[in-house]
């Protein structure tokens, strides 16, 4: 009992002056993503999530990985956190979506299709 007791009391300055992340600005997040479905795969023996979305009008699909979690299907408001754009038109993106708890998770594009 006193070891647990001195723990918790060695860890309680850290604990306490830890930073926390400030809360997502609702404002940043103006884009709409629907989501259609959600699984979990095994890719390259990693679990990873996969989403079939809607963003203004174009379908895509989006994974984050490691997680082993199926996320509901619904709307969510998310950011573009990177874009790029080669030459030849091909492109890589990812989009971060907030969630109802103020949380968030970067999901890159996968595919897209019409």
């Amino acid at each position: 009992m006193k070891r647990v007791l001195v723990a918790i009391l060695l860890l309680a300055p850290a604990l306490a002056s830890a930073e926390k992340k400030p809360a997502p600005n609702p404002a940043d997040y103006a884009v709409t993503v629907h989501v259609q479905s959600s699984q979990v795969i095994n890719r390259y023996q990693v679990p990873t999530q996969l989403l079939d979305v809607i963003i203004d009008g174009r379908k895509y699909k989006l994974g984050a990985s490691p997680d082993i979690q199926v996320l509901p299907v619904g709307d969510y408001k998310a950011k573009i956190s990177q874009d790029k754009i080669a030459q030849n038109h091909e492109y890589s993106r990812v989009y971060e979506l907030v969630f109802a708890d103020g949380t968030t998770r970067k999901y890159s594009v996968l595919g897209e299709s019409e």
